[in-house]
């Protein structure tokens, strides 16, 4: 099974997780995070957004995230889908899912995935509002969420 998929269609987190397991029976623990499209960003409502990605090189820079957090806990698999083009409020953007041995192993490469994952990796957001179409800037506490894994 992929690692990594970047597609316009949802995923269902059931069907996505009943795979992991059936992976390896030595798992003990599967940590999922789904993040959603919200409605209201930076005081503004969002009507729709737009995600955007360089195709090969997002893959590629997803699975050295990857590799980064199965090198620094015993992790069994990883799974990261993301999704591209529009979304609306409500809809799934992205999956993250560890699985491992123990809980604390899988908790902590799940973070440290996504953690990296809203900086590392080249997707580009585009915001419908009703002041008009804006691009999404990095968020300064993305950054400081990294700090906690240099050390």
């Amino acid at each position: 099974m992929a690692r990594v998929r970047v597609q316009p269609e949802d995923f269902d987190l059931s069907t996505e997780v009943a795979r992991l397991r059936a992976d390896n029976p030595k798992t003990g623990a599967i940590v999922t995070f789904v993040g959603t499209v919200r409605d209201l960003n930076e005081g503004s409502q969002v009507a729709s957004m737009e995600l955007e990605h360089y195709p090969g090189m997002t893959e590629e820079s997803i699975e050295r995230i990857i590799d980064q957090a199965c090198t620094r806990w015993p992790v069994h698999d990883a799974l990261v889908i993301h999704r591209v083009g529009p979304l609306l409020p409500r809809d799934q953007i992205v999956l993250v899912a560890v699985t491992s041995a123990h809980r604390g192993d899988a908790f902590a490469a799940c973070e440290f995935i996504i953690d990296y994952l809203k900086t590392e990796a080249p997707f580009w957001k585009k915001e419908q509002t009703p002041e008009g179409a804006r691009w999404v800037d990095a968020r300064v506490s993305d950054d400081h969420a990294l700090d906690k894994w240099e050390k």
